[in-house]
């Protein structure tokens, strides 16, 4: 799993540059996420406002393809399409909030892949993503996104957690909301996008090295 689209300065030094064919990349994986956040599916463990899609595997392939940087701008992108496309309940506070979720999987692969191009490397830092995107996911859940869609949808943050009990009798409060509903669905989604991406990567990438 090694490609990526790079320049020498005058220093000798090797740095990601982004010319036109670049962000055209850029722009056909970004198509490609929002097609994909388009699809998706509730969970039997979690309320039905928590619904898992695959739209990181084409930024996790361009963090590793581009760099850790055109990976945040493809998030960015997903993020600012589906805003503008599907609108928004909570203010863009659930936007921002799911493009920090998912930059925290796919930039810490991306830079750690950086350092070191082999498959070990990737599946590391994939595994590290996963983990971040985890703990990342169950902070802002716990403090920001319920909070907000609590406001957004008129109900107190007790109907939410009722929610969640409806589907997992271990959930009762908002620690276990948290450990039962937020913290597996992160697992099982940076787990998906992991699989895929190894599977997909090693066909995909002569694409990115053509120039």
């Amino acid at each position: 799993m090694s490609t990526t689209q790079t320049g020498t300065t005058e220093t000798g030094t090797t740095e990601t540059r982004f010319g036109v064919k670049g962000m055209a990349k850029i722009g056909m994986l970004s198509a490609i996420a929002i097609v994909l956040m388009l699809f998706d599916v509730p969970l039997p463990f979690a309320p039905s406002f928590y619904k898992i899609d695959l739209s990181e595997v084409p930024v996790m392939v361009g963090c590793f393809a581009m760099g850790p940087l055109a990976g945040a701008i493809i998030e960015l992108v997903k993020i600012l399409l589906n805003f503008v496309f599907t609108g928004t309940d909570t203010a863009g506070v659930g936007e921002i909030a799911n493009l920090i979720i998912g930059c925290a999987l796919c930039v810490p692969a991306g830079l750690i892949y950086k350092k070191n191009k082999t498959r070990k490397s990737a599946l590391a830092g994939m595994a590290v993503g996963t983990v971040l995107m985890t703990a990342v996911g169950c902070i802002i859940n716990a403090f920001v996104l319920l909070p907000t869609y609590a406001v957004a949808f008129g109900m107190p943050i007790d109907a939410l957690i009722g929610m969640g009990s409806a589907v997992n009798s271990g959930i009762t409060d908002l620690t276990t909301f948290v450990l039962f509903a937020v913290a597996p669905f992160n697992l099982l989604k940076g787990a998906l996008v992991s699989l895929l991406v190894v599977l997909i990567y090693k066909k995909i990438s002569p694409i990115f090295r053509m120039n």
